[in-house]
């Protein structure tokens, strides 16, 4: 998974669709993503740290849709493999890490991706 670059996990013509051609949509689709999802990254990572694998798998779990919506099939299928461990309880704990890491990798650069699509959106609006 780690020569993926973060452009091929993204994908917003999911999020156009659903749009309608409303850019003011899109727009604040995504700055509730830009909001949400670093506080959901830093939840996962901290209960990863103190092995709160409930914690963890919860948010893994709120966060999972989120990436679906902005085409990220990577990401939210990594996470979801990070939830299901974290709710088996005990997982390896250097598998998980791993992983999250390679998501949170991924969405970060994501982030900054989206953060250059709201501007430019912004700007026609």
């Amino acid at each position: 998974m780690a020569d993926i670059s973060p452009g091929q996990d993204l994908d917003l013509s999911f999020l156009y669709e659903i749009a309608d051609g409303s850019t003011e949509f899109i727009v604040e689709s995504i700055e509730m993503f830009l909001q949400q999802t670093p506080q959901l990254l830093s939840a996962i990572d901290d209960a990863l740290a103190g092995k709160d694998w409930a914690a963890a798998g919860q948010a893994a779990h709120k966060l999972k849709p989120n990436l679906g919506f902005f085409g990220m099939p990577i990401s939210q299928e990594t996470l979801q493999e990070i939830e299901i461990a974290c709710k088996e309880g005990a997982p390896d704990s250097s598998e998980v890490m791993e992983k999250f890491n390679q998501v949170k990798q991924l969405v970060n650069a994501n982030l900054i991706t989206l953060q250059q699509i709201k501007a430019e959106k912004e700007a026609e609006l």
